[in-house]
C-alpha cells in the first residue's frame, strides 16, 4: 500500500470512493464533473502551476496488488480565498442585574470566518475492507510528512473539520433545530451545495447575530463539538498530533473544528531526512512503525518501511520498498516514527 498524488486517470476510482462516503462527508460529493475538476486542480497544484494560496493537494491510497484506490486524503493550501469559509464560534455572554443581585453566563454561537487563510487537512476516507494493517494511520500521517517537506508552501496554522453527530436515521439534530429554519432545503441538499463549492448562500441566509444555545433543543445542544461515530478514530489521530478543539463548530451538523500551529504538529516536528541505501533483502519489524515519504512534490510517495534509520541517518530499504517509494540509493527520504 502506498500514498501518491491523484492522477488524471483516477476519476472512476475517485467516484467509487465518493459513492461510499455517506451523509455529512461534504468535501467528496458524488458528482463526476466536480470530481474531474478536483483532480485537475490537484494536478495543477502538484505541478506548481497554481498560486500557493489556491492549491489543493489530493492524495490516494493505492493497493499496489490490485491497482484499486483504497482511500483518499487531501490538504488545502489555504481556505477561504475562492469561497467564504464559515463556521460557528462557541462563546459566552454574561448577563447581570445589580438590583436583583443576579448573574448569568449563557453559551452563544457566532457566525465566524476566523480561519480564513489557514491550511486544512480534509477528505480522509478509507474503504471498510481496508480498515486494517494501519492503513488509516498511513492516510492520516502522510499529509504531515508532505507539509513538513514543503513547509514554505503553507501558512502558520492548520485545521480539520470533523463530521458531526447524526442519529440512527441519518438525521442531524443540530441541523433540524437550527439550520433548517434558515435554509429552504434539507440537510443533504445544503451539504451537496457546500461540497460543490457553492457557499455564498451561508453568509446570505444565516443570522448575523449571536444565537443563544439555550434556545436549542437538548438534542441539538448535545451535538455541539461532538463527532460522528465513524469519525472518532480520525479525531483521535489528529489529537495525538496536537490538534485541539478551540470552540469552532460546523454550521450544519455542529461537528468540531480542530486546529494547531503547523510547526507544533508532532509529525512535522519529529520527522527527519535520511539517506537511502538499497539492499536485496533486509529484516523487517513485525508491526510497521516507521513511515517514509519521498521528497519530490510531483512524484510524492509515502508508505511503511520495515525498519528505522541508523544513528547516522541512513535508512536501509529493500528493493521492493525502494520501488514503492520511487527512490534509489543516495536519495533522501523523510522518516517518521509512529
Amino acid at each position: 500500500m502506498r500514498i501518491r498524488p491523484i492522477a488524471r486517470d483516477d476519476l472512476d476510482g475517485l467516484q467509487a470512493l465518493a459513492q461510499q462516503t455517506g451523509v455529512g462527508f461534504t468535501s467528496l460529493p458524488d458528482n463526476r464533473d466536480f470530481l474531474a475538476g478536483k483532480i485537475e486542480a490537484a494536478a495543477s497544484a502538484f505541478e506548481e502551476r497554481t498560486p500557493v494560496d489556491d492549491r489543493l493537494y489530493f492524495f490516494v491510497l493505492e493497493d499496489e496488488a490490485s491497482g484499486e484506490l483504497a482511500g483518499c486524503c487531501a490538504v488545502v493550501g489555504q481556505v477561504g480565498h475562492d469561497a467564504p469559509f464559515y463556521n460557528y464560534r462557541l462563546g459566552t455572554l454574561a448577563h447581570s442585574s445589580v438590583q436583583l443581585d443576579l448573574h448569568r453566563t449563557i453559551d452563544t454561537l457566532f457566525l465566524s470566518s476566523d480561519h480564513t487563510g489557514d491550511a486544512e487537512v480534509c477528505s480522509l476516507y478509507l474503504r471498510p475492507e481496508y480498515r486494517k494493517d494501519r492503513n488509516g494511520t498511513l492516510l492520516s500521517k502522510a499529509r504531515w510528512l508532505f507539509m513538513a517537506q514543503f513547509r514554505d508552501r503553507f501558512p502558520d496554522k492548520v485545521l480539520a473539520e470533523m463530521r458531526g453527530r447524526f442519529d440512527e436515521n441519518g438525521i442531524s439534530p443540530f441541523w433540524q433545530c437550527l439550520g433548517s429554519h434558515f435554509f429552504p432545503m434539507d440537510f443533504n441538499e445544503a451539504d451537496r451545495l457546500t461540497g460543490l463549492g457553492q457557499k455564498s448562500f451561508i453568509g446570505e441566509l444565516m443570522p448575523k447575530f449571536p444565537i443563544y444555545t439555550t434556545f436549542l433543543s437538548e438534542e441539538a445542544r448535545e451535538c455541539i463539538g461532538q463527532v460522528h461515530e465513524h469519525t472518532r478514530p480520525a479525531l483521535e489521530m489528529l489529537k495525538k498530533e496536537g490538534l485541539r478543539w478551540e470552540g469552532f463548530i460546523d454550521i450544519f451538523d455542529g461537528g468540531p473544528t480542530v486546529e494547531a500551529y503547523i510547526d507544533d504538529v508532532r509529525a512535522v516536528r519529529t520527522s527527519r531526512l535520511c539517506q537511502v541505501e538499497v539492499v536485496a533483502s533486509a529484516e523487517s519489524d513485525e508491526r510497521p512503525g516507521w513511515l517514509a515519504s519521498s521528497t519530490s512534490m510531483l512524484d510524492f510517495r509515502a508508505g511503511w518501511v520495515g525498519r528505522g534509520p541508523s544513528a547516522e541517518d541512513v535508512i536501509v530499504l529493500t528493493e521492493e520498498e525502494s520501488r514503492r517509494l520511487g527512490v534509489g540509493a543516495g536519495d533522501s527520504l523523510r522518516l517518521l516514527e509512529t
